[in-house]
Parts: C-alpha cells; sequence; structure tokens
C-alpha cells in the first residue's frame, strides 16, 4: 500500500487552481480556432479572436483568464491501495487556499445569508469516489457563477424519453442566453436520482472537449444536441453566430423505473480545469 503525505497534495492542488486559472486548456483553444474557421459571422469571429487574445495575455502575464475565479470544485478518485497520511479533505482545501493566495485569484466564497465572504476561496466543493489500484486523482474545475446560475435540475416523466430531454436542454440553453457567457460547454446527466444526475452532469465537464463518448448511440445523442443548440443562433457573448456551444458532454446511468432525472450543468467558454495523478 502507498502512502500519501498532505504536503504534497496540498502543493499540487495550488499548482492546478493557478494554472486552471491562468493557461487555457489546449483543447479549449482548438475548439476556439475550429469555431473561427467554421463561422460565417463576423462579430462571432471578433469575439472568438479576442477570447484567444485573452488566453495569450493570461498566458503570458500569469493573471486569471477571467475575474471570476469559481468555486474550487474537485472529482477525486481515492485508490483502494492508497493510503493518506493526514486529512484528505483538509489538504485540498489548504491546497485550495493556498493557490487563491499564491495566484491572486478572486476569492467567492460567501455565507449564502449574511453574503460575507470566507476571504479564502473556500471550502471547496469535494466529490470523493474509490477506485482500483495505487493512484490519487485529482481533479479541479473553477465554476464561475455566471454560468452556475444557468444550471438546473429536473425531473422528467418517463414517458417524455429523448425528445423530452433534447427539448428541455435546447429551452435551458435559449432561455440562459448571453448570461453565461457563451460559446458554453453542456453537461448534461440523465439517470440515478435528483442530486446524481446534477453530480454526473458536473463531472462529465472534466471530459477533454476533443473526446468522443465511447458508447456510440450517447455520442450520437451528444453530437443532435451540439447541432440543435448552435442552430438557436445565440452566438458567442450572445452577439449572434453559429457557435452558442463548443461541446455537448453527457453522463447516463440507470434510474428508478417512475422516474427520468435530468440536470443540465452549463459551463462557460472559460472551461478552467486541470487533472493530478500522484
Amino acid at each position: 500500500m502507498r502512502t500519501i503525505k498532505t504536503p504534497e497534495i496540498i502543493d499540487a492542488v495550488a499548482a492546478m487552481c493557478i494554472k486552471a486559472n491562468t493557461e487555457l486548456p489546449d483543447d479549449v483553444r482548438a475548439k476556439f480556432e475550429e469555431a473561427m474557421a467554421k463561422e460565417t459571422s463576423e462579430s462571432a469571429k471578433e469575439v472568438l479572436r479576442q477570447l484567444l487574445e485573452n488566453a495569450d495575455l493570461a498566458m503570458e502575464t500569469k493573471l486569471p483568464l477571467c475575474q471570476d475565479c469559481g468555486l474550487a470544485v474537485f472529482f477525486v478518485e481515492v485508490g483502494d491501495d492508497v493510503r493518506i497520511e493526514g486529512n484528505l479533505r483538509e489538504a485540498i482545501n489548504e491546497g485550495t487556499r493556498k493557490g487563491y493566495a499564491d495566484g491572486f485569484l478572486r476569492k467567492s466564497a460567501c455565507d449564502p445569508f449574511t453574503r460575507v465572504n470566507t476571504g479564502d476561496g473556500t471550502p471547496a466543493i469535494i466529490h470523493l469516489d474509490f477506485t482500483p489500484g495505487d493512484k490519487l486523482k485529482i481533479f479541479y474545475m473553477a465554476k464561475g457563477g455566471g454560468s452556475e446560475n444557468m444550471s438546473r435540475a429536473t425531473m422528467l416523466a418517463p414517458a417524455q424519453g429523448w425528445e423530452g430531454i433534447k427539448e428541455y436542454v435546447v429551452n435551458r440553453v435559449a432561455e440562459a442566453g448571453p448570461n453565461p457567457c457563451p460559446p458554453t460547454i453542456i453537461g448534461i446527466g440523465i439517470g440515478g436520482t435528483f442530486e446524481h444526475a446534477a453530480k454526473i452532469a458536473k463531472k462529465s465537464l472534466i471530459r477533454r472537449l476533443d473526446d468522443t463518448h465511447p458508447d456510440p448511440e450517447i455520442a450520437a445523442k451528444e453530437q443532435e444536441l451540439e447541432e440543435a443548440i448552435n442552430k438557436l443562433g445565440i452566438g458567442p457573448m450572445g452577439l449572434g453566430g453559429s457557435t452558442t456551444v463548443l461541446s455537448v458532454k453527457m453522463s447516463v446511468e440507470p434510474c428508478h423505473l417512475a422516474s427520468l432525472p435530468l440536470a443540465v450543468n452549463v459551463q462557460c467558454h472559460s472551461q478552467r480545469h486541470e487533472e493530478v495523478e500522484l
């Protein structure tokens, strides 16, 4: 059994927070460039050009890609043969504190009633899972308020099926309009229970934008939704165009025979994510 000490986790988490907020991932950059090549709207092309310029400046200056550095969200996979020397949850929170302080990242966590800021970007949102092996994998994303506010979870009637799911997702993006800073990435969770659908919708956002779902039927549905959403014409920053969404990622799990849980988690164009394996 491997032992991992918490100082190693703290340093890794801090580095992830800084890198994700200042360096646009290569898969997102590639999607911007691909969209620019396809766009016919000049205003849309200009927005995409500015987003790429912003990414270059952030990389050069080590300043955040966006002023909203979000809440820190982590998906953590702990191997069965790993022993954490110390408290894993506290180590992740301490790494978050360090990363948001050292990287001069805006701290947005606050009390929901008084709105008093916690002052250090914590507590982080941490989802733990256990997997075979002797590795510790940590996935981080910065989840901004503009996109998170446009996310929804609902319980459809089973009879609504795929057409009901598609209608709900497309309508949600249409209603969101320019608020989540499109072009967006849409994470969809189908199945499980009310809260589980929301969790898998968010987890689907850690997938690379250039990947393809291993199930051909689900991959086809992701593509169908992407095409339907882009026909809305909302475009980059809501100024029109054929690039309203960069990618649609879907997670599907079994559910109760009387239910059809559905969650739509919207992510802004600044898809800030990073992962580490210890």
